[in-house]
C-alpha cells in the first residue's frame, strides 16, 4: 500500500458526478426550467429600458401614458425574477444537501466495506483528511456553488443569446471581447487541479504525522525523539504551505485578469454601438439595452470567477473522496468459507513467512496447527513476533510465503461478514462511541436481548455498568475509564460468539486481580471455543492446554507448560524467572 490513496481520474469523477445527477434528475430538470424562466425574466426589463428610451426621443403620441406602461412592465417582470431566482437558489441547495448527504454515505459505506487486512495498513491521516476535511469541501459546494454557478450560467447564456438576438454586430462585439475571461480561466483551469490535489495531499501528510506523532507521543518521550519527530513535523508543515501559497498564487493572477475582461465587452459595445448609433445604423435604444444585458452580464460572470477557485479545489475533493473506490479490497480471489470437509475448523499454519517492509522478514517457517477447541498460549519476549502471528491467524495480514488456513480455506481469504463468525482478534486497542451502553454492545449482535447484554457484562466482570444512573442506557463517552473500556469490547467478543477468539494483550489494562478473574470467566463463557492468548502473564500460560514460544521471529517450541518447564530451554528459564521474582 502507497504512502497515499488512491485519486479518482476526471473521467471517474465526471461519471460519479453524472450518477449523482441521475439519482436527481427531477430536481435538475426543475432547477434549470425555474433558473431558464427568472433569467428569461431578467431580459425583459432591459429590453423594456430600450424601448422607453425609444419612445421618448421619438416624442409622438402620448408619450408620458407609454412610458408608464413600459416602466411598470418593467417593475413587475423584475419583480417575477427575483421571486423565480429565490426559487431556483432553493431547489438548488436542497439538491446540494441531498447529494452531499450521498456522496459522504457512499464514502462512508465503502469505508466500511474495505476488510480488515486492507483497513488496516491505510494511511490514516489521508482517510481521515478525505473523510472530514475533503467530504465537507464537497458538501459545502454541493450545497451552495453549484446552484449559485448553475444559476450563474444559465443567466449569462440567456444574456449573450439576447445581446445576438438583439443586434448580432453588438453581440458578436461582446463575445469577442469575452474572450480574455476565456482565456483566464483556460490559464487557471490547466493549472488548478494539480495544484490543488498537492494542497490535499501534503494536507493529508501533515494529518498523518500530527496523529501518528500524537499516537506514539509516550515512545517518542521514552526514545527521546522529540527533536526528530520536530523536524518531521516542520517538514510536513513547509510542504503544506508551499502547496497552499502555489494554488493562492494562481488565483492573483487570475483575479485582476478576469477584472480587466469583464470591463470590455460593455466599453466594446459603447464603443462599436456608439459609430452604429451615428451612422443610424441601429436606435439609440438598442445600444442602451445591449449595454445593459452586457453590464448585467458582469454579474453572473463575477459569480463565476468567485466560485471557479472553490470549484477547482472541490473537483480535487471529490477526485480524493471517489478515489477510495479504486483501493483494492482483496489480493486474491475470494473464497466461499470452510469447507468443513477433512480440516474441518481446524486451524494451521504451514512454513508461514512475513515481512513489514519486504527487506526482512519477522516471521520465518511457522509450522503450527490448532486444534478447534484447544487454548494455546503464545509467549516469547518483546519483538518476538506474537502479535505479527495474532495477525496472520485474524486475517488481517497475509504471508508472503506458506498459508494460514482455517477448514482448508486461507484465512485472509474469507469475506469479512465469514471472517468475524469464524475468527475475532482482541486487542488493547479499543473505541468506545458516544452512545449507550446497549448499543455499543449491539455492535457484536443486533438481536440480543437485554438479559444477554447483562450476562455478557457480567462475564468479563464490567459490574460498573450496574451504578450507572440509567443502566444499559447510560451514555459513554471519554468519562469510562480504559479498563472499562476492554471489558466492554471483551462483552461485544461474548455477544459476537465467535470460533475462534485471538487475545493481544486484550487484558492489559486491567489490574493483575481483575485480569485474571476477567480471564477465567472469558474461559468458562468461551468453553469448546479454540482460544489462542498472546501471553505476556505467564499465569496466561500456565492455564493452556499448549504453548508457543517464540523468539527472533521463529515458533522454538511447543508443548504443554509441564513439558516445557521439564526441558528448561526458552520457556522454562522464562517461567523460573517470573516465578522466583
Amino acid at each position: 500500500m502507497s504512502s497515499q490513496l488512491p485519486v479518482a481520474g476526471p473521467a471517474e469523477v465526471r461519471a460519479a458526478a453524472r450518477r449523482d445527477l441521475r439519482a436527481e434528475r427531477r430536481t435538475v430538470v426543475g432547477l434549470v426550467l425555474v433558473n431558464g424562466l427568472a433569467s428569461a425574466a431578467g431580459l425583459i426589463g432591459p429590453w423594456l429600458l430600450g424601448r422607453i428610451i425609444d419612445t421618448i426621443q421619438a416624442g409622438s403620441g402620448d408619450v408620458l401614458s407609454t412610458v408608464d406602461r413600459l416602466a411598470f412592465g418593467a417593475l413587475v417582470f423584475t419583480v417575477v425574477q427575483t421571486v423565480l431566482a429565490w426559487w431556483a437558489l432553493k431547489i438548488g441547495y436542497r439538491f446540494g444537501e441531498r447529494t452531499a448527504a450521498r456522496v459522504r454515505e457512499r464514502f462512508l459505506r465503502r469505508t466500511l466495506a474495505l476488510p480488515p487486512r486492507v483497513a488496516d495498513h491505510l494511511p490514516a491521516g489521508d482517510l481521515i483528511a478525505r473523510g472530514s476535511t475533503d467530504a465537507a469541501v464537497v458538501a459545502f459546494t454541493l450545497r451552495s456553488a453549484v446552484p449559485e454557478v448553475l444559476v450563474a450560467l444559465v443567466h449569462a447564456l440567456f444574456l449573450i443569446v439576447a445581446v445576438l438576438v438583439l443586434d448580432v454586430r453588438l453581440g458578436l462585439c461582446g463575445l469577442v471581447s469575452l474572450l480574455g475571461v476565456a482565456a483566464a480561466v483556460r490559464w487557471y483551469v490547466r493549472r488548478a487541479r494539480p495544484a490543488y490535489l498537492a494542497v490535499a495531499a501534503t494536507g493529508a501528510d501533515l494529518a498523518d504525522v500530527v496523529a501518528s506523532t500524537a499516537k506514539g507521543a509516550r515512545t517518542v518521550e521514552l526514545l527521546g525523539l522529540e527533536r526528530r519527530r520536530s523536524e518531521v513535523t516542520e517538514a510536513a508543515v513547509t510542504r503544506a504551505r508551499s502547496a497552499r501559497l502555489s494554488a493562492l498564487w494562481l488565483r492573483t493572477v487570475l483575479f485582476p485578469w478576469a477584472d480587466v475582461s469583464l470591463a470590455l465587452p460593455v466599453v466594446g459595445v459603447l464603443l462599436i454601438g456608439g459609430a452604429l448609433y451615428t451612422n443610424d445604423l441601429v436606435s439609440l435604444g438598442v445600444v442602451v439595452t445591449a449595454t445593459v444585458y452586457l453590464r448585467q452580464l458582469v454579474g453572473p460572470l463575477d459569480t463565476l470567477m468567485l466560485w471557479i477557485e472553490q470549484l477547482q479545489g472541490a473537483g480535487a475533493s471529490y477526485a480524493r473522496v471517489e478515489g477510495l473506490a479504486d483501493v483494492p479490497t482483496t489480493d486474491a480471489t475470494t473464497n466461499p468459507g470452510p469447507t468443513g470437509s477433512a480440516d474441518g475448523d481446524r486451524i494451521r499454519v504451514d512454513n508461514a513467512h512475513y515481512s513489514y517492509t519486504g527487506a526482512r522478514d519477522v516471521l520465518r517457517g511457522i509450522d503450527l496447527v490448532v486444534q478447534p477447541g484447544e487454548r494455546l498460549a503464545v509467549v516469547g519476549t518483546s519483538g518476538a513476533g506474537k502479535s505479527t502471528l495474532a495477525r496472520l491467524l485474524a486475517g488481517l495480514d497475509r504471508p508472503h510465503t506458506g498459508s494460514v488456513t482455517i477448514g482448508g480455506t486461507p484465512v485472509a481469504d474469507l469475506p469479512p461478514d465469514q471472517l468475524r463468525e469464524h475468527v475475532v482478534l482482541i486487542t488493547q486497542d479499543h473505541h468506545v462511541f458516544h452512545d449507550t451502553v446497549r448499543d455499543n454492545l449491539l455492535i457484536a449482535n443486533p438481536d440480543a436481548t437485554d438479559d444477554e447484554l447483562r450476562a455478557a457484562l457480567i462475564a468479563v466482570g464490567a459490574t460498573w455498568w450496574e451504578n450507572l444512573p440509567h443502566g444499559l442506557d447510560t451514555e459513554l463517552g471519554d468519562d469510562l475509564d480504559d479498563a472499562g473500556a476492554q471489558q466492554l469490547s471483551l462483552a461485544r467478543v461474548v455477544l459476537a460468539d465467535p470460533h475462534t477468539l485471538i487475545l493481544d494483550e486484550a487484558t492489559a489494562l486491567l489490574d493483575p486481580k481483575t485480569a485474571r478473574r476477567t480471564e477465567q470467566s472469558l474461559a468458562a463463557v468461551l468453553h469448546g471455543r479454540t482460544v489462542i492468548a498472546i501471553a505476556h502473564r505467564l499465569q496466561t500460560a500456565h492455564d493452556a492446554d499448549r504453548i508457543a514460544v517464540m523468539e527472533a521471529g521463529e515458533l522454538v517450541e511447543l508443548g504443554t507448560h509441564d513439558e516445557l518447564v521439564q526441558a528448561n530451554h526458552v520457556y522454562g528459564r522464562l517461567w523460573h524467572t517470573w516465578h522466583n521474582s
